[in-house]
């Protein structure tokens, strides 16, 4: 009450800022309160061409086909080098695919980046299905150091009977590498990372293949 009548004593002036302040509160305390409901919405539906997480492949395996296509991109100002090893790939519906991205860091600096994707058409992007991809973690590349990034992914079965996905024939897989740290390395270190980037089998210094690709994952 006390607070109320207070407020009914204020200078009309000073009331208007107050309320605007209030509602201004409000719609920010509303809009980080959606941020993770929509995150949830988004894998849950699909919507935007967000994509599906599962821990293991899928069950079913359908004759059908369906092509797959990769594109890589980096935001503006962020001096790596990022592109799909492959650029399609045709596989069965429900069959584990294998694709590989390579990101290169031609400066001098220690550059840490994380990836956002998304897929097209957005109708099968609650079907596209990643079971572990780069993009889960951020990723470090040393001065000089070229990597492979592996995603292993399937696309779900039940595409096919949904009323607009299942006459999806291509789905395009795409990511944005942006910037999140970069730092000076000394001297001694940044040779040292040269050296092994020259020397070692892409991708493996950072610890990011297993020893040999599996030709064929059903």
């Amino acid at each position: 009450m006390r607070l109320k009548q207070f407020f009914r004593e204020m200078d009309p002036n000073r009331r208007i800022v107050v309320m605007t302040v209030g509602v201004v509160l409000l719609m920010g305390s509303l809009a980080w309160a959606a941020v993770p409901f929509y995150n949830w919405f988004c894998r849950v539906t699909g919507f935007a061409g967000t994509t599906s997480v599962a821990d293991a492949g899928s069950d079913v395996i359908l004759d059908r086909t369906i092509n797959i296509r990769f594109d890589g991109n980096v935001e503006r100002g962020m001096p790596w080098k990022f592109k799909p090893v492959v650029r399609e790939m045709e596989i069965r519906i429900g069959e584990t695919g294998l694709a590989f991205y390579e990101a290169w860091n031609p400066t001098d600096k220690r550059i840490t980046g994380s990836a956002s994707y998304n897929v097209f058409p957005y109708e099968a992007g609650g079907y596209f299905t990643k079971i572990d991809c780069f993009c889960f973690t951020e990723q470090t590349l040393d001065p000089g150091e070229r990597v492979e990034m592996p995603v292993t992914f399937y696309v779900d079965p039940d595409i096919v009977n949904d009323r607009d996905a299942k006459y999806v024939k291509h789905i395009t897989l795409s990511y944005t590498f942006h910037t999140v740290k970069v730092e000076d390395v000394p001297a001694s270190d940044k040779d040292a990372a040269m050296d092994e980037s020259t020397n070692t089998p892409a991708g493996k210094q950072a610890g990011l293949l297993p020893a040999s690709r599996p030709n064929n994952l059903n």
